[in-house]
């Protein structure tokens, strides 16, 4: 994979750098993708398991779901991907993740600025109170209660409902000020997170895109590389040790 000086350039004179991820930057980690040929809603249907109502309907089967995704995510690793775009914090100002997994993988990595839009497997709340539970929900006896008698939910956002407004409007201020806008293994189409990349060009950041395959924002990034993350930052971040260096 040919990184070009100019990216190289970019990178190791900016201030902020912003790393935008989905799905793809776990499924490295074996966590499976959504989306693509492969992506779980081809074979499920995300209106039985992962809304509201569907939940009101059939708690213990949405929980069973989850507690399938759950043993996936706890038995999978940060990939090197996500433990390079952590040790990035050694070297610039700020490095500020936004992403729409649930998984919980860039803070396992060790990455410290997280927007967290789609929620957090590993959080869970009362439906009726919001009383948070972080620990291990116990499913032996049926479908988890709050004290107050409300169903406990996982702490992720369902189909028809809105973002967590503080982590979405975090991410719009950190998309307006970065140097460089990283957009890492998402299809750019679920909005209204995918509007952030373009807030970020409107405001004049440099724009670097990785993913497996081209997508339908391609065309916007200054730099698109077609490969996986996890082969690619590594190498980038070599690229920036030795550039940073030799200044």
């Amino acid at each position: 994979m040919e990184i070009s000086k100019e990216t190289i350039d970019r990178i190791s004179t900016a201030k902020t750098i912003v790393f935008f991820t989905e799905a793809g930057i776990s499924a490295e980690s074996g966590i499976p993708v959504f989306r693509g040929k492969d992506g779980i809603w081809n074979k499920l249907k995300p209106e039985e398991l992962a809304n509201f109502n569907a939940f009101l309907k059939n708690p213990e089967m949405v929980w069973e779901w989850y507690n399938h995704r759950k043993k996936i995510i706890h038995d999978s690793k940060p990939n090197s991907a996500h433990l390079t775009i952590a040790k990035l914090q050694n070297f610039f100002q700020n490095v500020i993740v936004i992403t729409q997994n649930i998984d919980n993988l860039h803070r396992r990595a060790g990455s410290k600025i997280i927007y967290e839009l789609h929620g957090n497997i590993e959080r869970n709340y009362c439906v009726k109170c919001h009383t948070f539970y972080n620990q291990e929900i116990d499913l032996s006896h049926g479908v988890p209660k709050c004290e107050c008698g409300g169903l406990i939910r996982p702490d992720v956002v369902w189909f028809g409902e809105y973002l967590p407004e503080d982590q979405l409007n975090a991410a719009e201020r950190a998309a307006e000020n970065c140097d460089v806008f990283f957009i890492i293994g998402t299809s750019g189409v679920v909005y209204p997170a995918a509007s952030l990349i373009y807030t970020a060009k409107e405001n004049k950041a440099y724009l670097i895109e990785i993913n497996i395959e081209s997508t339908e924002i391609s065309y916007l990034a200054d730099e698109s590389l077609i490969g996986k993350a996890g082969e690619i930052l590594p190498e980038m971040l070599e690229k920036i040790k030795s550039k940073i260096g030799s200044t």
